[in-house]
């Protein structure tokens, strides 16, 4: 990180206003509100924050003003299954597919993303690399 460059977990504006729309709205409720929830900007960061770094949720900082690790594991598993994430994927790849700054000439497709419904050729089985058998040693 150059001196002056934000943090790559901070979440700069531009994307903050992509993203937000995108997330779900919480009503607090009425009768037994709890605790104020925490800003989903600062939540994200935390999440952004312990991808980054690769720490364990539970060590992330207090400090850092992002929550807890636990609060930011449970939005990020909220957000995971409204689809917040898959939209966000499509609006960006949209967005840069109409900039027309995408190149799909180097995309790649693998069975983990696309299944292959005929199937592909069956695999042989590998050959040793090893020159010839072991030896007996007994």
């Amino acid at each position: 990180m150059r001196k002056g460059e934000q943090p790559p977990w901070i979440v700069p504006d531009g994307l903050w206003q992509r993203v937000e729309p995108l997330l779900p709205k919480v009503q607090r409720r009425y009768r037994y509100p709890g605790r104020k929830r925490l800003d989903d900007r600062r939540v994200l960061c935390g999440i952004l924050f312990v991808l980054y770094t690769g720490i364990p949720w539970e060590f992330l900082p207090q400090e850092l003003g992002f929550g807890s690790g636990m609060t930011c594991w449970r939005r990020l598993a909220e957000w995971h299954a409204a689809g917040v994430w898959q939209r966000l994927h499509e609006l960006l790849l949209s967005e840069l597919h109409a900039a027309q700054k995408l190149d799909w000439s180097k995309a790649v497709i693998d069975s983990s993303h696309v299944r292959a419904l005929k199937g592909g050729p069956k695999p042989v089985r590998a050959r040793s690399t090893a020159p010839g058998p072991a030896r007996n040693t007994t």
